[in-house]
């Protein structure tokens, strides 16, 4: 079942946002009648989801576009670093996806076809600080990149630089030229997308920062400038806070849309999209522009595409376990290592000890999650624990710099079950944390089926289903939290609390309910 539909079947008119997903930093494109999606992954992995749609509002991912990332710090959790913001662009019958590492440099994967496979990373330009990457082809069959840089690596945050790249995207030409810095006018200035309407240059870049910033466009008659600038989309009167980083697409019936994410908090950064037009060479997008002819997102709009070919709609990510390979939606907090995991007719997942010597859910590269859909939901998950000695215990969590989880636990004295409370002490991507336990409950078995509830403002409460199937909730409402750059996240996890090699749990599905 879908948890949130932003417009229905038979709908005039859409809502946004259009998906209630942590898509942080969202490129789209269109190649004919077919639009593609990427965003940031950060420590999750495989990361940076590609997603599908011919209607711009209903999605369906199609891939991962990053299976892992080539360095050894990707073995463990590295939160906030690994992929941010990429683009994706369609060029020479080739598609293209660019990823800044922010602590290793700029790279970039192809493929013929956006359903993969997608090629190792090749890294572009090495080094610190490089942030939001973006290709530009022009028709005189030269090519360029832009990018931004990130203050927290190299304390610059307000400036854009164009390098000249080779066309095939194998190698940079020189080291960049400075093409706009007014710190004073844009304090932070990221996220740029470079683009070409008929004899002039654009490029779409947030300003003010991510909270309470707005979306700044710039215009030159070179790709290296000089260049104007203009607010376009700003807050206004709606409570779209932002609106910050997007992608500009126009669509075969000759009208032109721009998405862009909202912060949200513990949500995410969920994904709007904004009818645009065009005004004495300027981008004129939402609604109500004042008299500067900056306009303030939409609530609600006429469907972009009413006759679009086949709208490909995002399901709600239940999950059986068919095999043999895990679907899309779920991500480790690390690069997936084989025995850690397998999948036919249920979730296998081995119970190893940690690296970093704690089995802290915020340390282990094995934890497994998914991109919450909507605001609220339930997860129920039946697992089965297969344990070697006491401390082995698996569960359900919601990840972020507060947590929980609810475990079924084999102690000394037999089996329980086991609700934690876990909080991020220290916020770098090692990060450092404390686990507490709440409650203990005795379980007569190996087999338990367990729910959270996510509520409104991230409120968790945890239960599980008694031998009647009655449900028995447990009373602590738990708060979560977002993490570095992300929301929080449902998750499956199995572990030693002694941090021991143990035995496996087996997952026999996940389901979400509103």
């Amino acid at each position: 079942m879908r948890l949130y539909d932003c417009a229905p079947p038979g709908a005039a008119a859409y809502e946004n946002p259009i998906l209630r997903m942590d898509l942080s930093d969202p490129d789209v494109i269109r190649v004919g009648e077919d639009y593609y999606l990427v965003a940031s992954s950060f420590t999750y992995l495989p990361g940076v989801p590609l997603f599908h749609s011919r209607d711009l509002l209903h999605w369906r991912q199609l891939a991962w576009c990053v299976a892992s990332l080539p360095f050894a710090r990707y073995a463990l959790p590295a939160h906030g670093a690994g992929t941010w913001a990429p683009a994706i662009r369609y060029h020479d019958g080739i598609f293209y996806v660019f990823v800044p590492l922010p602590d290793e440099g700029i790279f970039v994967t192809t493929a013929q076809d956006p359903a993969g496979p997608w090629s190792p990373l090749r890294c572009l330009w090495a080094g610190k600080g490089w942030i939001d990457p973006c290709p530009l082809w022009d028709d005189d069959g030269r090519a360029y990149l832009i990018h931004a840089y990130a203050r927290s690596r190299c304390g610059i945050k307000h400036r854009l630089d164009v390098c000249r790249m080779a066309p095939d995207a194998s190698r940079l030409l020189d080291g960049g030229t400075m093409v706009y810095n007014d710190p004073v006018r844009h304090p932070t200035l990221e996220g740029p997308k470079f683009y070409k309407r008929a004899k002039e240059y654009y490029i779409f870049a947030p300003a003010g920062g991510v909270g309470t910033g707005w979306q700044t466009v710039l215009r030159a008659q070179s790709p290296l400038g000089p260049y104007e600038d203009k607010i376009v989309l700003h807050q206004g009167k709606t409570d779209v806070n932002g609106p910050h980083q997007g992608a500009w697409v126009d669509a075969p019936d000759g009208g032109d849309w721009f998405f862009h994410f909202q912060d949200r908090g513990v949500y995410g950064r969920v994904l709007h999209l904004q009818p645009m037009s065009w005004r004495d060479g300027w981008p004129v997008m939402g609604e109500r522009p004042n008299l500067e002819g900056v306009g303030q997102p939409v609530k609600a709009f006429p469907l972009p595409l009413k006759n679009a070919p086949g709208a490909d709609f995002t399901p709600a990510n239940d999950d059986d376990f068919p095999g043999p390979e895990l679907a899309p939606p779920w991500q480790f907090q690390a690069n997936p290592q084989q025995e850690w995991y397998q999948v036919c007719k249920g979730l296998r997942l081995a119970i190893l000890p940690c690296a970093r010597g704690e089995s802290l859910l915020w340390y282990l590269p094995n934890v497994l999650s998914q991109l919450a859909q909507d605001w609220t939901y339930t997860m129920e998950v039946p697992v089965t624990l297969a344990a070697e000695g006491a401390g082995d215990e698996a569960g359900i969590a919601v990840l972020g710099h507060r947590y929980s989880a609810l475990a079924l636990h084999a102690g000394e004295g037999g089996n329980e079950l086991r609700l934690y409370r876990g909080t991020v002490t220290e916020r770098s991507a090692r990060g450092a944390a404390e686990e507490a336990l709440v409650r203990a409950i005795p379980w007569p078995g190996d087999r338990a089926t367990l729910r959270l509830h996510f509520g409104e403002g991230g409120s968790v409460t945890y239960g599980y289903l008694g031998p009647g199937g009655a449900e028995h909730l447990l009373p602590e409402a738990l708060p979560a939290a977002p993490s570095a750059w992300s929301a929080a996240r449902p998750a499956l996890f199995a572990r030693n609390l002694h941090n021991r090699p143990g035995g496996h749990a087996l997952f026999h599905r996940v389901t979400f309910t509103k």
